[in-house]
């Protein structure tokens, strides 16, 4: 069976016949990484614009780089902004939000009042848990077609590539 990559990359099979440096296989690989991301980035923003709440995904990803980040339990702003790829002002707009929905403090530091420390409330526990099991059961529905094994052999194979990566 063919899939719309098959048809991309025999177009472009085509057009680089005589070049070398073009590789369909490689070519194949990204662009179905890229769709299967670009599916799960539109079920999730799907999934929040019908959900009814005034909680948006932009809400969402900011608790949820709270909620996973390395410094358990609090995280600074710049912390957050880092962990989100976003701009300072970027983070301080969503923690207002967040704070503002009460599933966020912001406290000053105890030991050093320059800095700020954001803590999620149980109220932002509660909201993270209902979201989080959503966006799994989505991320399952994407990878549905391949049996435990095919996905044990493609972790494989991608840790292989990021490692090589990482080096």
């Amino acid at each position: 069976m063919e899939d719309s990559v098959d048809r991309h990359v025999a177009r472009w099979a085509a057009f680089w016949k005589d070049e070398p440096a073009f590789v369909p296989e490689v070519e194949g690989v990204l662009v179905r990484m890229m769709y299967i991301k670009k599916w799960i980035e539109r079920a999730d923003a799907a999934a929040f614009a019908a959900s009814g709440d005034d909680f948006t995904l932009q809400d969402y990803k900011t608790l949820h780089v709270l909620m996973v980040q390395p410094w358990p339990t609090e995280a600074t702003p710049a912390q957050l902004a880092e962990a989100a790829n976003v701009t300072r002002a970027a983070m301080t707009s969503r923690l207002d939000r967040l704070e503002e929905a009460g599933l966020i403090t912001r406290q000053m530091d105890g030991a050093d009042r320059r800095r700020v420390l954001v803590r999620p409330t149980a109220k932002g526990r509660d909201m993270w848990n209902k979201y989080i099991f959503e966006g799994i059961a989505r991320d399952q529905r994407a990878l549905a077609a391949l049996r435990h094994e095919e996905l044990v052999q493609l972790n494989g194979l991608l840790r292989k590539v990021l490692l090589s990566l990482e080096e």
